[in-house]
């Protein structure tokens, strides 16, 4: 059995699924981290679905914190292994090392700024006066782990791109398992209500670290982790990083714009981010693994790519939207069948039985079956994007991530309800946006891609010197 993937291997529908799976699970695996915490939340005996509230709106700010990872590891990842492709050992441990000195330093900023701003921070993303305790108990210790879930994820990352994929799925599903088992015992064994859930994470998060750490330092063929410092090294790294970073963190900006949004719809602020928490929970059955195919298949991309396999490049990127297509086509067959079940488990242990819980039931429902309209489209911008961001080509990747997010889900959140008068037209700002985004995505592939692969063909530079 061979310690790595081998990257360059003719066989690339094989490569690819060696590292698709592996990265689909760890994905869904921290998605499921996410709403195993919002579940027990939701089900609390007392104030569950206030609770739950809060959580809601600290989920997009979470998932903030955390991209500024990815601005790093998925900027640093794919000229790691372009490195590798070319037979450039050391350069691949001066973008490690650099790398993780990048997010050691990020992580404490990031941090830092989250407990200075948390208050109003919490206030202007979409929490009320009922809410914001329970939104303020669960960032705070949210916060205690940041510095390890930066440092998981960069290494994490790096595991992938030396073809240890493998390794890195058992670290995410351990990191679940730590999570699933510790969220009852600070939830209900300590009662320590929602400030419970936030503690287990940030025990999970430097639990995770530790396995991580170990797989690098045990089984990485590379890993320096300090030293050759250089800024040149450091701006490729956040110019290629951008585009990922910008999907990421703007997900989270689009889910606390229509936060704010619902919550400006008067009393029913808090039912309605109620409902939204749910969808987002669902919506990310289906975008975490599919964000699994399009980043963990990267490092065949970009070894590919820097060993100037142009004709492989093409086939690889090929298999993975299809195995991208298939997944999303599968999964929007089945949420007809599944959104509804899935509403029920945030409060069908709860004492709460009101005709307000059933309400939150059925609405949500009613707005996951919104969500899926475009999911088939969607698997354009993730695979198209990230591929063209595995290849080095940041500048048309954050492009194709600004136009879906910023030129027309930000100003569709807002103007569908403020033109409708109806708080509930905000749900249909992501379909609309995401079918759109994925047509413009596959029409600019298409034009794009021939252009950059001929060059590449002829192309004599390291991976530093391409990006």
């Amino acid at each position: 059995m061979k310690k790595t993937i081998d990257l360059g291997n003719s066989n690339t529908l094989k490569s690819v699924f060696r590292l698709m799976i592996p990265a689909m699970i760890a994905q869904w695996i921290s998605v499921l981290y996410n709403i195993v915490d919002r579940i027990y939340i939701g089900n609390l005996p007392t104030n569950g679905s206030i609770s739950l509230v809060g959580a809601g709106v600290c989920a997009p700010i979470t998932t903030l914190v955390i991209s500024f990872a990815y601005l790093v590891t998925y900027g640093a990842s794919p000229l790691f292994s372009m490195s590798l492709g070319q037979g450039n050992k050391e350069d691949a441990e001066k973008i490690f090392s650099n790398a993780m000195f990048l997010l050691t330093i990020l992580s404490v900023v990031v941090t830092a700024l989250g407990y200075a701003l948390l208050e109003p921070m919490l206030y202007l993303f979409g929490a009320s006066s009922e809410s914001f305790p329970y939104a303020r108990d669960y960032m705070i210790w949210f916060l205690t782990g940041g510095v390890f879930a930066f440092l998981s994820v960069g290494l994490n990352q790096f595991l992938v791109a030396q073809g240890l994929s493998i390794e890195s799925m058992i670290g995410s599903l351990a990191s679940c398992i730590f999570n699933i088992i510790l969220d009852p015992i600070f939830l209900y064994t300590l009662n320590l209500g929602v400030k419970g859930a936030a503690i287990a994470t940030a025990i999970s998060w430097f639990l995770y670290f530790l396995l991580v750490l170990g797989f690098v330092c045990w089984r990485a063929p590379t890993k320096r982790f300090f030293g050759g410092y250089s800024w040149r090294i450091m701006r490729k790294i956040l110019k290629l990083g951008v585009s990922p970073f910008i999907i990421l963190c703007t997900d989270s900006v689009m889910v606390i714009a229509l936060n704010v949004v619902l919550q400006q719809s008067g009393a029913n602020g808090d039912f309605y981010i109620e409902c939204s928490t749910i969808v987002q929970a669902f919506f990310s059955l289906m975008t975490g693994p599919l964000l699994g195919i399009s980043s963990g298949t990267q490092p065949v991309l970009a070894y590919l790519f820097g060993a100037r396999k142009v004709d492989l490049v093409k086939k690889a990127e090929f298999q993975i939207t299809t195995c991208g297509l298939i997944f999303t086509t599968l999964f929007f067959i089945s949420s007809f069948f599944t959104a509804q079940p899935f509403a029920e488990l945030f409060l069908k242990f709860s004492p709460d039985v009101s005709s307000s819980a059933k309400d939150v039931i059925a609405f949500s429902t009613k707005y996951i079956h919104w969500y899926m309209y475009s999911a088939i489209l969607l698997t354009f911008q993730y695979t198209l994007v990230d591929g063209l961001t595995g290849i080095g080509k940041a500048k048309y990747s954050i492009w194709l991530s600004v136009n879906r997010k910023f030129v027309l889900l930000l100003p569709l959140t807002f103007l569908l309800p403020y033109l409708s008068h109806n708080p509930e037209m905000a749900f249909l700002a992501e379909p609309i946006a995401d079918g759109v985004a994925g047509i413009v995505s596959l029409v600019s592939f298409l034009i794009v891609m021939p252009r950059i692969l001929a060059k590449q063909r002829n192309s004599k530079g390291s991976a530093l010197d391409e990006v």
